[in-house]
Protein backbone atom coordinates (compact mmCIF):
# COMPACT_ATOMS: atom_id res chain seq x y z
CA UNK A 1 0.00 0.00 0.00
CA UNK A 2 1.82 2.90 -1.14
CA UNK A 3 -0.84 5.42 -1.43
CA UNK A 4 -4.18 6.10 0.55
CA UNK A 5 -6.16 5.40 -2.74
CA UNK A 6 -4.37 2.06 -2.69
CA UNK A 7 -6.32 1.61 -0.04
CA UNK A 8 -9.68 2.90 -0.89
CA UNK A 9 -9.30 -0.04 -3.71
CA UNK A 10 -8.77 -2.71 -1.20
CA UNK A 11 -11.99 -1.30 0.64
CA UNK A 12 -14.16 -1.89 -2.52
CA UNK A 13 -12.75 -5.26 -2.91
CA UNK A 14 -13.28 -6.50 1.19
CA UNK A 15 -15.98 -4.25 2.30
CA UNK A 16 -17.92 -3.24 -1.07
CA UNK A 17 -21.42 -2.86 0.83
CA UNK A 18 -20.50 -1.06 3.73
CA UNK A 19 -21.30 3.05 3.78
CA UNK A 20 -17.80 4.56 3.36
CA UNK A 21 -19.38 7.89 3.37
CA UNK A 22 -23.15 9.80 4.75
CA UNK A 23 -23.48 13.37 3.99
CA UNK A 24 -26.97 15.44 3.59
CA UNK A 25 -28.92 12.44 3.96
CA UNK A 26 -27.17 10.25 1.11
CA UNK A 27 -24.87 7.71 1.56
CA UNK A 28 -22.07 5.96 -0.71
CA UNK A 29 -20.43 2.05 -0.01
CA UNK A 30 -17.15 1.62 -0.36
CA UNK A 31 -17.51 -0.15 -3.89
CA UNK A 32 -19.93 3.05 -5.39
CA UNK A 33 -17.15 5.58 -3.70
CA UNK A 34 -14.05 3.57 -5.40
CA UNK A 35 -15.72 3.41 -9.02
CA UNK A 36 -16.50 7.17 -8.91
CA UNK A 37 -13.18 8.24 -7.61
CA UNK A 38 -12.15 5.86 -10.35
CA UNK A 39 -14.29 7.88 -13.24
CA UNK A 40 -13.54 11.13 -11.67
CA UNK A 41 -9.50 10.57 -12.12
CA UNK A 42 -9.52 10.64 -15.84
CA UNK A 43 -10.59 14.01 -15.64
CA UNK A 44 -7.69 14.89 -14.47
CA UNK A 45 -5.10 12.60 -16.37
CA UNK A 46 -4.42 15.92 -18.78
CA UNK A 47 -3.15 17.10 -14.60
CA UNK A 48 -0.18 14.56 -14.23
CA UNK A 49 2.87 16.68 -12.18
CA UNK A 50 0.46 19.21 -11.91
CA UNK A 51 -1.28 20.90 -9.17
CA UNK A 52 -5.18 21.08 -9.40
CA UNK A 53 -6.85 23.83 -7.06
CA UNK A 54 -10.60 23.28 -6.32
CA UNK A 55 -12.80 24.31 -3.46
CA UNK A 56 -13.77 22.58 -0.36
CA UNK A 57 -17.47 21.53 -0.70
CA UNK A 58 -17.42 19.95 2.46
CA UNK A 59 -19.39 17.42 0.85
CA UNK A 60 -19.17 13.93 -0.70
CA UNK A 61 -18.01 15.05 -3.34
CA UNK A 62 -15.05 16.69 -1.82
CA UNK A 63 -13.50 13.67 -1.15
CA UNK A 64 -14.31 12.09 -4.59
CA UNK A 65 -12.40 15.31 -6.38
CA UNK A 66 -9.32 14.92 -3.87
CA UNK A 67 -8.66 11.28 -4.09
CA UNK A 68 -9.24 11.22 -7.79
CA UNK A 69 -6.51 14.10 -8.27
CA UNK A 70 -4.47 11.96 -6.67
CA UNK A 71 -5.25 8.88 -8.65
CA UNK A 72 -4.47 10.76 -11.60
CA UNK A 73 -0.92 11.48 -10.83
CA UNK A 74 -1.66 14.99 -9.99
CA UNK A 75 -1.52 17.07 -6.88
CA UNK A 76 -4.35 18.35 -4.66
CA UNK A 77 -4.59 22.21 -3.73
CA UNK A 78 -8.44 21.99 -1.75
CA UNK A 79 -8.42 25.79 -0.93
CA UNK A 80 -11.81 27.26 2.32
CA UNK A 81 -15.17 26.43 1.07
CA UNK A 82 -15.98 30.39 0.65
CA UNK A 83 -12.42 31.25 -0.84
CA UNK A 84 -12.60 34.58 -2.72
CA UNK A 85 -12.29 34.30 -6.48
CA UNK A 86 -9.56 37.11 -6.60
CA UNK A 87 -7.05 34.50 -3.83
CA UNK A 88 -8.65 31.13 -5.84
CA UNK A 89 -7.44 32.74 -8.92
CA UNK A 90 -4.25 33.79 -7.63
CA UNK A 91 -3.15 30.39 -5.98
CA UNK A 92 -4.27 28.54 -9.47
CA UNK A 93 -1.82 31.17 -11.15
CA UNK A 94 0.94 30.42 -8.79
CA UNK A 95 0.57 26.58 -8.67
CA UNK A 96 -0.12 26.32 -12.30
CA UNK A 97 3.50 26.27 -14.00
CA UNK A 98 5.02 23.84 -11.56
CA UNK A 99 5.94 20.41 -12.43
CA UNK A 100 5.80 18.56 -8.90
CA UNK A 101 7.43 15.16 -8.05
CA UNK A 102 5.31 11.64 -7.56
CA UNK A 103 6.25 11.50 -3.84
CA UNK A 104 3.89 15.13 -3.41
CA UNK A 105 0.41 14.60 -2.89
CA UNK A 106 -1.23 17.80 -1.44
CA UNK A 107 -0.54 21.37 -1.11
CA UNK A 108 -2.58 22.71 1.83
CA UNK A 109 -2.35 26.63 2.45
CA UNK A 110 -1.81 27.74 6.42
CA UNK A 111 -4.62 30.05 7.81
CA UNK A 112 -2.08 32.68 7.86
CA UNK A 113 -2.74 33.86 11.59
CA UNK A 114 0.94 33.53 12.46
CA UNK A 115 2.49 35.50 9.00
CA UNK A 116 1.84 35.06 5.67
CA UNK A 117 -0.71 31.70 4.44
CA UNK A 118 2.15 29.16 2.86
CA UNK A 119 1.13 26.26 0.92
CA UNK A 120 2.79 23.32 2.57
CA UNK A 121 3.57 20.89 0.67
CA UNK A 122 2.59 16.88 1.80
CA UNK A 123 4.01 13.66 0.40
CA UNK A 124 2.29 10.45 0.09
CA UNK A 125 4.40 8.78 2.75
CA UNK A 126 3.64 11.46 5.20
CA UNK A 127 -0.26 11.00 4.57
CA UNK A 128 -0.14 7.21 5.40
CA UNK A 129 2.21 8.05 8.60
CA UNK A 130 -0.01 10.21 9.68
CA UNK A 131 -3.15 7.51 9.49
CA UNK A 132 -0.53 4.99 11.13
CA UNK A 133 -0.11 7.60 14.43
CA UNK A 134 -4.08 7.81 14.33
CA UNK A 135 -4.97 4.19 13.77
CA UNK A 136 -2.41 2.89 17.02
CA UNK A 137 -2.41 5.93 19.01
CA UNK A 138 -6.55 6.37 19.21
CA UNK A 139 -7.95 3.34 18.11
CA UNK A 140 -9.53 3.59 14.76
CA UNK A 141 -10.77 0.57 13.82
CA UNK A 142 -13.17 -1.20 10.90
CA UNK A 143 -16.33 0.09 13.01
CA UNK A 144 -15.45 3.57 13.92
CA UNK A 145 -18.05 5.90 12.41
CA UNK A 146 -15.92 9.70 12.52
CA UNK A 147 -17.91 12.70 12.30
CA UNK A 148 -16.17 15.53 10.73
CA UNK A 149 -17.88 19.45 11.60
CA UNK A 150 -14.63 21.59 10.07
CA UNK A 151 -12.98 22.18 7.28
CA UNK A 152 -11.80 19.40 5.34
CA UNK A 153 -9.26 21.31 3.69
CA UNK A 154 -7.09 21.74 6.80
CA UNK A 155 -5.40 19.44 8.38
CA UNK A 156 -7.23 19.11 11.90
CA UNK A 157 -10.24 16.89 9.44
CA UNK A 158 -8.63 16.32 6.58
CA UNK A 159 -6.29 13.95 8.51
CA UNK A 160 -9.55 12.18 10.06
CA UNK A 161 -10.02 10.52 6.45
CA UNK A 162 -7.07 8.99 6.26
CA UNK A 163 -7.30 6.36 8.63
CA UNK A 164 -11.24 6.14 7.98
CA UNK A 165 -10.32 4.61 4.63
CA UNK A 166 -7.29 2.73 5.91
CA UNK A 167 -9.54 0.96 8.41
CA UNK A 168 -12.25 0.82 6.00
CA UNK A 169 -14.32 3.29 8.26
CA UNK A 170 -17.80 5.16 8.22
CA UNK A 171 -17.41 8.92 7.42
CA UNK A 172 -20.53 11.17 8.63
CA UNK A 173 -19.67 14.75 6.84
CA UNK A 174 -21.47 17.98 8.97
CA UNK A 175 -21.33 21.24 7.29
CA UNK A 176 -19.92 22.96 10.22
CA UNK A 177 -21.02 22.89 14.36
CA UNK A 178 -23.83 25.77 13.75
CA UNK A 179 -26.29 23.28 14.22
CA UNK A 180 -26.11 21.39 17.05
CA UNK A 181 -28.67 19.31 16.69
CA UNK A 182 -27.53 17.82 13.57
CA UNK A 183 -24.29 16.66 15.15
CA UNK A 184 -26.22 14.70 18.13
CA UNK A 185 -28.46 13.26 14.98
CA UNK A 186 -25.06 12.28 13.52
CA UNK A 187 -24.34 10.42 16.88
CA UNK A 188 -27.52 8.90 16.92
CA UNK A 189 -27.47 7.68 13.35
CA UNK A 190 -24.38 5.58 13.97
CA UNK A 191 -24.94 1.87 15.01
CA UNK A 192 -22.29 2.10 16.89
CA UNK A 193 -19.68 4.18 18.47
CA UNK A 194 -18.63 7.52 17.05
CA UNK A 195 -15.81 9.46 17.36
CA UNK A 196 -14.90 13.28 16.31
CA UNK A 197 -12.40 15.94 16.23
CA UNK A 198 -13.54 19.19 17.58
CA UNK A 199 -11.62 22.22 18.02
CA UNK A 200 -11.82 23.90 21.53
CA UNK A 201 -13.94 27.08 20.73
CA UNK A 202 -16.94 24.04 19.54
CA UNK A 203 -16.34 21.93 22.60
CA UNK A 204 -17.05 24.71 24.59
CA UNK A 205 -20.30 25.60 22.39
CA UNK A 206 -21.30 22.26 22.59
CA UNK A 207 -20.78 22.10 26.42
CA UNK A 208 -22.61 25.53 26.86
CA UNK A 209 -25.64 24.87 24.60
CA UNK A 210 -26.11 20.82 24.70
CA UNK A 211 -24.44 19.61 28.07
CA UNK A 212 -27.91 17.69 28.49
CA UNK A 213 -27.83 16.06 25.35
CA UNK A 214 -24.13 15.29 25.12
CA UNK A 215 -24.86 13.46 29.02
CA UNK A 216 -27.51 11.64 27.04
CA UNK A 217 -25.20 10.14 24.38
CA UNK A 218 -22.61 9.82 26.33
CA UNK A 219 -22.36 5.90 25.78
CA UNK A 220 -22.32 5.95 22.06
CA UNK A 221 -18.81 8.29 21.58
CA UNK A 222 -15.78 6.31 21.38
CA UNK A 223 -13.57 9.03 21.72
CA UNK A 224 -12.96 13.31 20.64
CA UNK A 225 -9.51 14.48 19.47
CA UNK A 226 -9.31 18.37 19.86
CA UNK A 227 -6.06 20.63 18.71
CA UNK A 228 -5.07 23.70 16.58
CA UNK A 229 -5.64 25.98 19.58
CA UNK A 230 -5.60 25.50 23.17
CA UNK A 231 -8.15 23.95 25.15
CA UNK A 232 -9.40 25.48 29.00
CA UNK A 233 -8.88 23.29 31.58
CA UNK A 234 -12.28 24.03 32.64
CA UNK A 235 -13.66 22.69 29.57
CA UNK A 236 -11.19 19.53 29.97
CA UNK A 237 -12.91 19.07 33.33
CA UNK A 238 -16.53 19.51 32.19
CA UNK A 239 -15.74 17.06 29.42
CA UNK A 240 -14.65 14.57 31.74
CA UNK A 241 -17.08 14.68 34.28
CA UNK A 242 -19.83 14.53 31.79
CA UNK A 243 -18.15 11.58 28.99
CA UNK A 244 -16.54 9.42 32.17
CA UNK A 245 -16.16 6.57 29.80
CA UNK A 246 -15.24 8.50 27.09
CA UNK A 247 -11.23 8.77 25.48
CA UNK A 248 -10.76 12.33 25.01
CA UNK A 249 -7.41 13.19 23.28
CA UNK A 250 -5.62 16.76 22.94
CA UNK A 251 -3.21 16.45 19.75
CA UNK A 252 -0.11 18.33 18.65
CA UNK A 253 -0.10 18.61 14.81
CA UNK A 254 0.07 21.07 12.64
CA UNK A 255 -0.20 21.59 8.57
CA UNK A 256 4.24 21.31 8.72
CA UNK A 257 4.75 18.45 11.09
CA UNK A 258 1.61 16.48 10.41
CA UNK A 259 -0.02 14.46 13.60
CA UNK A 260 2.76 13.90 16.18
CA UNK A 261 1.65 13.60 19.53
CA UNK A 262 -2.04 12.85 21.50
CA UNK A 263 -2.75 12.91 25.04
CA UNK A 264 -5.83 11.08 26.75
CA UNK A 265 -6.76 13.92 29.32
CA UNK A 266 -9.57 11.83 31.00
CA UNK A 267 -7.15 9.86 32.17
CA UNK A 268 -7.98 10.76 35.98
CA UNK A 269 -5.51 14.05 35.74
CA UNK A 270 -6.90 15.98 33.08
CA UNK A 271 -3.38 17.59 32.74
CA UNK A 272 -3.96 21.03 30.93
CA UNK A 273 -1.36 21.75 27.94
CA UNK A 274 -0.59 18.32 28.11
CA UNK A 275 -0.10 16.92 24.01
CA UNK A 276 0.96 12.68 25.27
CA UNK A 277 3.78 11.17 23.83
CA UNK A 278 5.54 10.66 20.21
CA UNK A 279 3.08 8.32 18.12
CA UNK A 280 4.51 5.80 15.96
CA UNK A 281 5.91 7.39 13.16
CA UNK A 282 7.11 10.66 14.87
CA UNK A 283 9.26 11.74 17.43
CA UNK A 284 9.85 15.07 19.20
CA UNK A 285 12.68 17.00 21.43
CA UNK A 286 13.01 20.89 22.92
CA UNK A 287 15.66 22.70 21.22
CA UNK A 288 17.65 25.01 22.91
CA UNK A 289 15.70 28.12 23.06
CA UNK A 290 12.72 26.11 24.38
CA UNK A 291 10.59 25.58 20.99
CA UNK A 292 9.24 22.38 19.92
CA UNK A 293 11.17 20.87 17.17
CA UNK A 294 9.62 17.28 15.21
CA UNK A 295 11.19 14.36 13.02
CA UNK A 296 9.57 11.44 11.29
CA UNK A 297 7.85 10.74 8.27
CA UNK A 298 4.68 12.72 9.14
CA UNK A 299 6.85 16.01 8.17
CA UNK A 300 5.92 18.49 5.02
CA UNK A 301 8.39 18.53 2.01
CA UNK A 302 8.42 22.09 1.87
CA UNK A 303 6.78 25.13 1.21
CA UNK A 304 5.96 25.57 -2.12
CA UNK A 305 8.14 28.30 -3.96
CA UNK A 306 9.84 29.03 -0.68
CA UNK A 307 13.06 27.75 -0.35
CA UNK A 308 14.32 30.33 1.81
CA UNK A 309 11.46 29.95 4.31
CA UNK A 310 11.34 25.98 4.16
CA UNK A 311 15.55 26.09 4.98
CA UNK A 312 14.30 28.50 8.24
CA UNK A 313 12.15 25.72 9.57
CA UNK A 314 13.44 22.28 8.49
CA UNK A 315 16.95 21.24 8.06
CA UNK A 316 18.58 17.40 8.47
CA UNK A 317 14.95 15.95 8.80
CA UNK A 318 13.14 18.31 11.53
CA UNK A 319 10.98 20.31 11.00
CA UNK A 320 11.76 23.41 13.94
CA UNK A 321 8.28 25.18 15.45
CA UNK A 322 7.84 28.35 17.24
CA UNK A 323 5.91 26.56 19.92
CA UNK A 324 6.94 26.74 23.03
CA UNK A 325 7.09 23.14 25.38
CA UNK A 326 8.46 20.80 27.33
CA UNK A 327 8.76 17.42 28.35
CA UNK A 328 8.10 15.54 31.29
CA UNK A 329 9.59 12.76 33.39
CA UNK A 330 6.92 10.61 31.35
CA UNK A 331 8.21 11.70 28.32
CA UNK A 332 5.19 13.63 27.05
CA UNK A 333 5.20 17.00 25.49
CA UNK A 334 4.01 20.27 26.93
CA UNK A 335 2.51 23.05 24.94
CA UNK A 336 3.13 26.73 26.41
CA UNK A 337 2.28 28.80 24.07
CA UNK A 338 3.93 30.16 21.04
CA UNK A 339 6.58 32.25 20.74
CA UNK A 340 5.53 34.84 18.67
CA UNK A 341 2.73 35.35 20.71
CA UNK A 342 4.20 36.08 23.84
CA UNK A 343 4.06 39.53 25.27
CA UNK A 344 6.49 41.40 26.98
CA UNK A 345 5.24 43.83 29.41
CA UNK A 346 7.47 44.99 32.43
CA UNK A 347 10.16 42.77 32.01
CA UNK A 348 8.16 39.67 31.93
CA UNK A 349 6.90 37.29 29.24
CA UNK A 350 3.35 36.18 29.11
CA UNK A 351 1.64 33.57 27.54
CA UNK A 352 -1.40 34.99 26.41
CA UNK A 353 -3.33 31.56 26.20
CA UNK A 354 -2.65 31.11 30.04
CA UNK A 355 -4.32 33.96 30.29
CA UNK A 356 -7.73 32.99 28.62
CA UNK A 357 -7.78 30.07 30.12
CA UNK A 358 -8.27 31.49 33.55
CA UNK A 359 -10.63 34.13 32.17
CA UNK A 360 -12.40 31.65 30.49
CA UNK A 361 -12.72 29.47 34.24
CA UNK A 362 -15.54 32.81 34.84
CA UNK A 363 -19.30 31.55 33.72
CA UNK A 364 -19.78 35.07 31.88
CA UNK A 365 -17.03 34.78 29.57
CA UNK A 366 -18.13 33.09 27.16
CA UNK A 367 -15.13 33.75 24.70
CA UNK A 368 -11.61 36.60 25.74
CA UNK A 369 -7.78 36.92 23.90
CA UNK A 370 -5.64 38.74 25.75
CA UNK A 371 -4.05 41.39 23.69
CA UNK A 372 -1.22 43.93 24.20
CA UNK A 373 -1.86 47.78 24.57
CA UNK A 374 -0.17 50.75 24.84
CA UNK A 375 -0.15 52.80 28.02
CA UNK A 376 1.20 56.20 29.03
CA UNK A 377 3.19 55.82 31.26
CA UNK A 378 4.09 51.75 32.19
CA UNK A 379 4.63 51.10 28.29
CA UNK A 380 2.85 47.62 27.07
CA UNK A 381 0.99 46.54 29.42
CA UNK A 382 -1.78 43.26 29.20
CA UNK A 383 -5.81 43.73 27.88
CA UNK A 384 -8.37 41.34 28.10
CA UNK A 385 -11.24 41.90 25.22
CA UNK A 386 -14.46 39.83 26.15
CA UNK A 387 -17.62 38.07 25.11
CA UNK A 388 -20.52 38.70 27.78
CA UNK A 389 -24.31 38.26 27.48
CA UNK A 390 -24.50 40.20 29.95
CA UNK A 391 -22.75 43.33 31.67
CA UNK A 392 -19.10 42.25 33.09
CA UNK A 393 -17.62 43.39 36.26
CA UNK A 394 -14.20 44.29 35.43
CA UNK A 395 -13.02 44.43 38.99
CA UNK A 396 -14.59 40.94 39.50
CA UNK A 397 -12.72 39.72 36.89
CA UNK A 398 -9.32 41.35 38.04
CA UNK A 399 -9.59 39.75 41.36
CA UNK A 400 -10.49 36.50 40.27
CA UNK A 401 -7.29 36.62 37.90
CA UNK A 402 -4.88 37.87 40.95
CA UNK A 403 -5.93 35.33 42.55
CA UNK A 404 -5.16 32.57 39.82
CA UNK A 405 -1.82 34.15 38.22
CA UNK A 406 1.37 35.95 39.17
CA UNK A 407 0.42 39.51 38.92
CA UNK A 408 2.35 40.17 35.99
CA UNK A 409 -0.46 37.88 34.36
CA UNK A 410 -2.94 39.97 35.02
CA UNK A 411 -4.87 42.53 32.51
CA UNK A 412 -4.44 46.27 33.26
CA UNK A 413 -7.60 46.76 30.71
CA UNK A 414 -10.59 45.04 30.23
CA UNK A 415 -13.16 45.77 27.37
CA UNK A 416 -16.46 44.02 26.66
CA UNK A 417 -16.87 43.31 22.41
CA UNK A 418 -19.19 41.43 20.53
CA UNK A 419 -17.19 38.38 19.46
CA UNK A 420 -13.38 37.47 19.12
CA UNK A 421 -11.96 37.18 15.38
CA UNK A 422 -11.34 33.37 14.76
CA UNK A 423 -10.66 31.57 12.05
CA UNK A 424 -12.91 29.25 10.00
CA UNK A 425 -10.95 26.37 11.58
CA UNK A 426 -11.66 27.67 15.33
CA UNK A 427 -8.11 29.22 15.70
CA UNK A 428 -8.05 32.99 17.46
CA UNK A 429 -6.70 35.58 14.64
CA UNK A 430 -4.38 37.00 17.06
CA UNK A 431 -2.38 38.60 13.73
CA UNK A 432 -5.67 40.64 13.18
CA UNK A 433 -5.23 42.32 16.84
CA UNK A 434 -1.67 42.88 16.54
Amino acid sequence: MNTLEDFLKRDASLYPDKIAIFCQGNRLTYAQLYGLVCSRSSEFLPFKGKAVVFPNTQDADFIITYLAIHMAGAVAVPLEKDCPEDRFLHIQKEVSDTTFEDAIADILFTTGTTGKSKGVMIGHQAILADGENLIEAQGFNNDTTFIISGPMNHIGCLSKIFPVIMCGATLYILEGMKDINAFFDAISWAEGKVATFLVPASIHMLLFYGSKKLRQLAHKIDFIETGAAPITHTDMSKLCEMLPTTRLYNTYASTETGIIATYNYNDGRCTEGCLGKAMKNSRFFITEKGTIACQGQTLMSGYFGEEEMTRKVLRDNTLYSSDLGNIDDEGMLHILGREDDVINTGGFKVAPSEVESVALERPEISDCICIAAPHPIIGTVLKLLIVSDGDIDKKGIARYLQSKLESYKVPFFYEKVECIHRTFNGKIDRKFYR
